[in-house]
């Protein structure tokens, strides 16, 4: 028999089930019995240190990703509990417990807010998640001592989080989280019109055309139904993948579920662009920009200044322009005293995970006691 021995400067996953009431019924029909997997530092298992608490970080994970994900192993790289383990070993940071959650839909993920379109994932993440987390491990349970980060969906989550529930979470850090709605999402619906005239009835044809708007601006027509039930029906072996233009596609209809559900719309949310002509319907896009984190820092500077911690970052070379959005949330926040680090690097949305070098040890630091 091999004997595995650990080392005594790696940390350990422990992972447990969680049954949620929160997402019981959900929409989707997600799963509501999730693994939630934690990362302990070494020094968790330690005599000498049998009595301590930790600050705990929560991982938010990117659309179409999930905490355990992260887990993974990674060729010429690290998965985050190695860098955890390197960051603490070297003293860039404390040691940290840090939480995985599953927080993955049928439409590829969430956006970390409620949605009756898609369930209520804020309340999950903090109702359930949060005090499940606290009630099993040795950690420092209260806000001062607890933060999220996340790229992406994930770090627009962190951002929410912080905007929304200062008495849960400390400090945050957002790697290239959407921001600037025009750009990071309007850039991408004319591709999307496009991929879903596939799965319009009838099909179009070639000649001539009388073309008229939809009767009911910002409802389906049906395409978007047999989309979603192509996306469902697709062989989980890997056989025939989704596409990038599916993927793509998915997002945005899983973006239109948050940001402007209804459960009286057909799927249980609106279209902000006309399927027939890709006029952008105004009332429909303007349910979309109340959710911009630019456009929230006023609302919710009150809640921002009781952070202890806030991180931005982004690539100036991020490919779905977010770089804009990032210096334009900076601003607001320089704009109304908001006390923040945001720094730019020299890279895409992709691959960039070594910033997490920069951000949790500021947020270690921002939480420690």
């Amino acid at each position: 028999m091999t004997q595995v021995s650990r080392s005594t400067t790696s940390g350990r996953i422990v992972t447990l089930m969680h049954d949620s009431a929160i997402l019981k019924d959900n929409p989707l029909g997600d799963p509501t019995r999730r693994r939630v997997s934690v990362y302990l530092p070494a020094a968790y298992d330690s005599a000498r240190h049998r009595g301590r608490r930790y600050v705990t970080l929560y991982d938010l994970a990117g659309f179409t990703g999930s905490g355990l994900s992260h887990l993974n192993w990674r060729n010429f790289d690290e998965n985050l509990p190695e860098k955890l383990d390197r960051l603490i070993a070297s003293k860039r940071m404390p040691p940290v417990i840090v939480v995985f959650p599953d927080c993955f839909t049928q439409l590829g993920g969430t956006q970390y807010i409620n949605s009756s379109a898609i369930g209520d994932y804020a309340d999950y993440l903090n109702q359930e998640i949060v005090p499940f987390v606290d009630g099993e491990f040795r950690t420092l349970a209260s806000a001062a001592h607890r933060g999220c980060f996340g790229k992406s969906s994930g770090g627009y989550g962190a951002m929410r989080m912080g905007m929304a529930y200062p008495d849960t979470w400390g400090a945050i850090a957002n790697h290239s989280g959407d921001a600037n709605f025009d750009f990071v999402y309007g850039a991408e619906w004319p591709a999307v019109l496009t991929h879903l005239q596939n799965f319009a009835k009838p099909l179009l044809k070639t000649g001539k055309q009388s073309v008229t708007p939809q009767s009911v601006p910002g409802e389906d027509d049906g395409r978007v139904k047999e989309f979603l039930t192509y996306v469902a029906e697709t062989p989980p072996n890997g056989e025939k993948p989704l596409s990038n233009s599916d993927v793509m596609t998915l997002m945005l209809l899983a973006m239109a579920a948050t940001y402007d559900p209804d459960p009286a719309a057909p799927n249980g949310f609106y279209l902000p662009y006309d399927l027939h002509t890709g006029e952008r319907i105004q009332a429909r896009w303007r349910q979309w920009l109340k959710h911009d984190p630019v456009n929230m820092v006023r609302a919710n500077k009150r809640r921002l200044a009781k952070l202890q911690g806030i991180f931005i970052d982004c690539g100036w070379r991020d490919q779905f322009h977010i770089h804009f959005g990032s210096r334009q949330l900076s601003m607001q926040l320089t704009r109304h005293g908001l006390g923040h680090r945001y720094e730019e690097f020299s890279g895409t949305h992709s691959g960039i995970d070594y910033r997490m070098d920069v951000s949790l040890p500021f947020l270690a630091k921002a939480l420690a006691p």
